[in-house]
């Protein structure tokens, strides 16, 4: 005599797929791609106009709005933080652009992984950000922290690692200047 077989998750019935886990929050109702991108375009107007600080506000404001109903590891959120990073350095904070920059390039890669082409963007963007960078204390600082993200991203052998590597030595080390020898006893 054969025994009958239960199967582990039962009888699975029309009303199961309609309910949701017991204690599990409503889906988020979500902002639709159609608003998201009505509302990038206006920060992007806002700024176009010259009002960089009433375009940051409307980009900050979407970013909270973006975080409380994805939350931070969503391309959504991530899109906004790359716009803040932009605004920023339209508004001359490089060093704050170039530090959403970063942020967001992290975020893509937990989500991405590091050889999506969107990564690699991410990372090439900021790259671009900190070359533009006019002179100052903050550059030798700034490129550490962005050779740091970029070749725990990429690995200390992409060439994006290498080309920083070589702008941050030629910031050290003045073209035409010759290196002092080592040992001059």
């Amino acid at each position: 005599m054969s025994e009958p077989l239960y199967r582990p998750w039962g009888t699975v019935t029309p009303e199961f797929w309609d309910a949701s886990a017991p204690g599990a929050a409503p889906p988020p109702s979500g902002l639709a791609p159609e608003t998201l991108r009505a509302q990038l375009v206006k920060v992007a107007e806002t700024a176009q106009a010259g009002r960089l600080a009433d375009a940051t506000a409307l980009a900050a404001r979407l970013d909270e709005d973006l975080t409380a109903e994805y939350g931070e590891l969503h391309l959504h959120t991530i899109q906004v933080r790359e716009v803040r990073g932009y605004l920023a350095a339209l508004a001359g904070d490089h060093p704050s652009g170039l530090s959403w920059y970063l942020h967001a390039a992290q975020l893509r890669v937990t989500i991405q992984g590091p050889g999506h082409p969107d990564v690699e963007a991410a990372t090439r963007r900021a790259y671009s950000l900190w070359r533009a960078m006019p002179p100052e204390a903050d550059r030798q600082r700034l490129g550490a922290d962005l050779l740091t993200i970029a070749g725990d991203i990429h690995g200390p052998d992409a060439q994006v690692v290498r080309r920083i590597q070589e702008r941050l030595y030629a910031l050290v080390v003045p073209s035409g200047s010759t290196p002092a020898p080592l040992n001059s006893a």
